[in-house]
């Protein structure tokens, strides 16, 4: 044998990833729409020869999913948009139409108000029948009884038929009853909606705690607030299908974006009113970057240029007023030429122009319109509204609409 002998090269082993506790491939929920007369008929008939040749309603579409342990994912989405049907198929209480669901784990669910409680038994009673159906063993619900009861704080309650409870005091006693068994993964939808701001706080800290511990999340919630505070990912479910996954902070912004939008295609009319021929008008818009480029993103803290150009009928300056505004109408900040005492420049032809710059913008992220009004010279009346739309991009768990110079220092006694 010639040359020098090796060893035979060893490919390290590629480390096992852990097992996801949900993963979910493709999933999607049909219902048939049962029309009326003959259309109900055909319907019912085609279901009853196992042909799908009938019309459907599809409440979700094509939904991948994938949730490791002690991960939290909130799930957000305008009312009929899926997240309930979602939530209700990783429960394990509806099947799915098509794709696969695994779990390998123990689920706690909060679902619709009251699902599993016997009207005719007592507060006690329910209890010991939701523990059981948990999983939970007599010994077991014995010994948690009490913390359950404690934990709902419905007082003396607990021994009346639950048929006479309200809506909130059922959401108590299953809340408690949830945090009892420990579960692997918890699933809860809008049960932060229901109930005193006391037991709100109360369900906030357990569940924190709940996380903190390792424990795995799924919050259905439309408080865009306690979606960004408990979860760390998000999904924006529309019209069945999933438009945005990622970062909580992330896909709130841009799910409150989406909100903004509406309303601000509502308003359009009545709030961008062009002027008529011959007025004041605001010939030209834009906004720039310090390079002179076309502007649409602007970091927190950066610089945007506001340009434009406006048309005087009779030859006299103008006033021009610039404001910024959340994209459903809301006033952050406004300002006019004759306040700062700027007279826009002549540049012939009955125009003249001008060039605002705002610097050091303290918006947190988001979507936001710089509006512009050609105003008289006397700046009493305006003839000719346009505007610019721009995101504000950065990561921060900051509230409100911007940020203010601030320092936290050590507290002190009063006097």
């Amino acid at each position: 044998m010639t040359g020098l002998e090796r060893d035979p090269i060893v490919q390290p082993e590629a480390p096992e990833l852990p097992q996801p506790l949900i993963a979910l491939t493709g999933v999607g929920k049909h219902y048939p729409q049962v029309g009326q007369g003959g259309g109900r008929l055909g319907t019912l008939w085609s279901m009853l020869r196992g042909r799908e040749d009938y019309p459907v309603y599809r409440a979700l579409q094509d939904i991948d999913l994938t949730v490791h342990r002690g991960e939290s994912l909130g799930l957000i989405g305008e009312n009929g948009a899926g997240k309930s049907t979602l939530l209700k198929i990783i429960a394990g209480v509806g099947k799915p139409s098509t794709g696969s669901v695994r779990v390998n784990g123990r689920i706690g669910a909060l679902l619709e108000l009251g699902a599993g409680f016997h009207p005719e038994y007592t507060g006690r009673q329910n209890i010991q029948l939701a523990a059981a159906l948990m999983g939970m063993e007599r010994q077991e619900v014995r010994e948690r009884i009490e913390s359950i009861i404690a934990f709902a704080d419905i007082g003396e309650h607990i021994d009346q038929p639950i048929k006479h409870y309200s809506s909130g005091m059922v959401v108590r006693l299953g809340f408690a009853v949830a945090t009892a068994m420990q579960p692997d993964v918890l699933i809860t939808d809008e049960v932060l909606a229901v109930g005193d701001e006391s037991f709100q706080k109360r369900c906030i800290a357990w569940m924190e705690d709940y996380l903190s511990n390792g424990g795995t999340l799924l919050l259905c919630s439309h408080g865009m607030f306690h979606i960004q505070k408990l979860c760390k990912k998000a999904m924006w479910i529309h019209q069945g299908r999933n438009r945005m996954y990622g970062d909580s902070g992330d896909v709130t912004r841009a799910y409150l974006v989406y909100h903004e939008e509406k309303q601000r295609e509502a308003k359009a009319a009545s709030n961008l009113q062009r002027g008529q021929a011959g007025q004041y008008e605001m010939a030209r818009f834009w906004l720039e970057d310090a390079a002179g480029l076309p502007l649409a993103t602007v970091g927190m803290g950066g610089e945007i240029i506001v340009q434009g150009h406006v048309h005087s009928p009779d030859g006299r300056v103008p006033v021009v007023a610039i404001g910024i505004l959340r994209l459903d109408g809301m006033p952050i900040f406004g300002l006019t030429s004759d306040i700062s005492g700027f007279r826009p420049n002549p540049l012939g032809q009955d125009l003249f122009g001008f060039s605002l710059t705002l610097e050091r913008l303290n918006l947190l992220p988001g979507r936001y319109a710089i509006r512009a009004h050609a105003m008289d010279p006397e700046g009493m009346r305006h003839f000719d509204t346009v505007e610019c739309i721009f995101d504000v991009l950065g990561q921060t768990r900051e509230l409100g609409l911007c940020r203010l110079a601030h320092h936290w220092a050590p507290g002190k006694l009063g006097t």
